[in-house]
């Protein structure tokens, strides 16, 4: 565990909640972006961070991917699963059907969709920096506003609920990585993840690169790409298997691996989230 855990805030985010599940004796330290929260570790301002990685309705958080993937000096040390309820809030006394604007992170909005779409189709949707920072933007707002975020901003921000659960699909999760300047010791039940590219494109280059994985009987348990953003078509794949880098089975595959590909960044091992942690 970590004394001293930077987070992606402010106060009142999910990543808050996320950072105090993982670990609730270290002192919590809000930063305003997944950037900043890299710089953090890298720099050794803090021990460790928490940055959401990846949403059950959503998909990956590109910004956590693309910090992985060029800061040399992260790895992923270890993840937390966190059940995600929006919850619409509002300044006492504003009428529903009064409300023209309505503010949250755009990952939510995009999780509320449907819930939106219906019941506020003429409202106009607000990105802000983030859940807790919506409801902020909802009270300084001149026009009448709600916003969608955590349960326990309501009280913070003084606000009131006008509306419970509001995400599209009730089994709504988020993995948040916990960034650590080194990556988790085996533990016997871990996860790996990596990212390479090719410099060359050619027919089976990527099924062959995934092929060591199966000749060994490793799981691939995730498989997606990011642009390189060098040149259009060009893609860097990012996968998690399970096993640790240094189980004998999984360490020989990146070995192979590493003899197909251009470019292979070990992203971190660590151990697979389970509740009872």
């Amino acid at each position: 565990m970590a004394n001293s855990l930077a987070y992606f805030g402010p106060a009142g985010t999910f990543t808050e909640e996320a950072a105090i599940l993982y670990d609730p004796r270290a002192d919590l330290r809000p930063y305003p972006t997944i950037a900043a929260v890299g710089q953090a570790v890298s720099s050794q301002a803090t021990d460790q961070g928490v940055v959401p990685i990846e949403n059950s309705l959503e998909g990956s958080v590109t910004f956590t991917l693309d910090l992985l993937i060029r800061d040399s000096g992260l790895s992923i040390y270890d993840e937390v699963v966190l059940p995600i309820h929006h919850y619409l809030m509002a300044k006492p006394s504003t009428q529903e059907a009064d409300i023209q604007v309505i503010y949250s992170h755009p990952q939510s909005l995009a999780q509320c969709r449907e819930f939106l779409e219906s019941r506020f189709p003429n409202a106009e949707k607000m990105a802000s920096l983030s859940n807790s920072a919506a409801v902020s933007d909802m009270k300084e707002s001149a026009l009448p506003a709600a916003a969608i975020a955590p349960r326990g901003t309501a009280e913070l921000y003084n606000v009131e609920i006008i509306g419970a659960e509001v995400q599209d699909v009730a089994k709504n999760v988020t993995r948040f990585a916990v960034l650590a300047r080194q990556d988790h010791a085996p533990t016997g039940d871990d996860k790996t993840s990596i990212c390479f590219s090719f410099e060359n494109d050619e027919p089976g280059i990527l099924y062959r690169s995934m092929s060591e994985f199966a000749e060994r009987n490793i799981n691939l348990v995730k498989i997606e790409s990011r642009p390189t953003r060098q040149s259009l078509g060009e893609y860097i794949f990012l996968i998690d298997c399970d096993g640790h880098r240094q189980d004998p089975l999984v360490k020989d595959a990146l070995d192979a691996v590493a003899k197909r590909v251009s470019t292979l960044k070990i992203l971190g091992s660590y151990p697979r989230w389970s509740p009872s942690k």
